[in-house]
């Protein structure tokens, strides 16, 4: 079982990433709540190849994304759980980027 996890500072999100047989379970959390940081993480998903197949969700008074996903049978390639936690990271760095535009 690989497990990789990553708490990055300036307040972003904590992603944990665990390799679940042919399944990745990942773990997103920060203390606060980010508007529209879902967005850019299922976007990442999609860019990876990746079908959510659960996923559990909070954005009140913090953000928490809980979801299983796995690789589309499309033969393009092996990922593992540090490559999906690398492109989680980068959606969060993008959606922080934007943020700080507005």
């Amino acid at each position: 079982m690989q497990s990789s996890t990553t708490t990055s500072q300036n307040c972003l999100p904590m992603v944990e990433v665990e390799a679940q047989g042919k399944n990745f379970g990942i773990r997103v959390f920060t203390e606060r709540s980010c508007s529209s940081l879902l967005v850019f993480i299922l976007e990442a998903f999609e860019e990876l190849g990746l079908d959510v197949l659960h996923a559990r969700v909070s954005c009140t008074e913090n953000f928490l994304l809980e979801a299983v996903v796995a690789k589309e049978d499309k033969g393009d390639g092996h990922i593992d759980a540090q490559m999906v936690e690398k492109t989680v990271l980068q959606a969060i760095r993008k959606w922080s980027d934007a943020r700080e535009q507005e």
